[in-house]
């Protein structure tokens, strides 16, 4: 063997060593069925919307939907993003019949039924508020991994910390993707028309 291709030969065996030792070692640990999936997100829940109606997880089934957790008397990221998914929608056209959007209360001691509607107003009349008892929020919450917290403030009253992400959700109601508003109203519509 030549001094110029043995290390050339030292480096195959060594390749094909790790190779064989990482398929015994997948063999040993019981292959694909054993590798962790990655956690559910979403399930059922039943809450009420803005005009007194039941909406449970298979009410937006058959449409794309996007999910939007936070509450009413947020000072700045919930208004700023039903502002982006009121663009994206506005920018369908008819085809944002096609969709649900969603916005979720995590703050059911402020947000009934009524004060939902009354903030909506302001945004796309396709989307829809929903809000239960402390019960069922937290149900929902727990079902789609959010983080919602309430935190007192010094004036006695008190404000919600909360994920502040667009759950994009299929026709089926599987969990997609989180859905990106920093881009503009018609990139992000023909990103969702895809889902239709």
């Amino acid at each position: 063997m030549s001094s110029a291709t043995r290390p050339l030969v030292i480096a195959t065996a060594f390749a094909a060593s790790l190779i064989v030792g990482l398929l015994i070692m997948f063999w040993a640990m019981g292959g694909v069925s054993k590798v962790a999936q990655p956690a559910a997100i979403g399930g059922p829940f039943q809450l009420t919307d803005q005009n007194g109606k039941a909406v449970t997880d298979k009410s937006l089934k058959g449409k794309p939907t996007l999910i939007f957790f936070g509450y009413t008397h947020c000072p700045d990221v919930c208004p700023t993003s039903l502002f982006e998914i009121s663009e994206v929608l506005r920018v369908m056209g008819k085809d944002a019949d096609k969709v649900n959007a969603i916005f979720i209360s995590v703050d059911p001691e402020r947000d009934t039924p009524a004060t939902m509607k009354d903030y909506l107003s302001s945004f796309d009349p396709h989307l829809q508020g929903l809000s239960g008892d402390p019960a069922e929020t937290a149900k929902v919450v727990t079902s789609y991994r959010v983080y919602a917290k309430k935190v007192p403030t010094k004036d006695g009253d008190y404000t919600m910390d909360h994920t502040a992400l667009i759950y994009l959700m299929d026709r089926d109601g599987r969990f997609v993707s989180p859905f990106n508003l920093k881009r503009t109203p018609e990139e992000a519509a023909a990103d969702l028309k895809k889902y239709l």
